[in-house]
């Protein structure tokens, strides 16, 4: 795939590719049928997410500390759904 990137004339990103190749394909050394789910940042972005439109809704903030609040407070309601039942991962097979 590298090289096949490098004859086509992309050879910055084949470089880039052959620098990071062992961490971009690190999600395989999982299971194969958790790979969909790991592959992609798409936790990290939704969470985000969420964390860009409950703070809009305060809009200006009195101090850092209240920004700190809102967002473990996010993060405590999104880990309470994991823990009561949203299997992203189901580790045992």
């Amino acid at each position: 795939m590298i090289r096949e990137l490098e004859n086509m004339g992309y050879k910055s990103a084949a470089d880039t590719l052959e620098h990071f190749q062992y961490d971009v394909m690190n999600y395989m050394q999982f299971p194969q049928s958790h790979w969909r789910r790991i592959r992609t940042t798409n936790m990290m972005e939704r969470t985000n997410k969420e964390i860009k439109r409950r703070s809009r809704v305060v809009g200006a903030f009195s101090n850092q500390e209240s920004v700190l609040r809102l967002v473990v407070s996010i993060l405590i309601d999104i880990n309470e759904d994991w823990i009561t039942g949203n299997r992203y991962i189901v580790m045992e097979q």
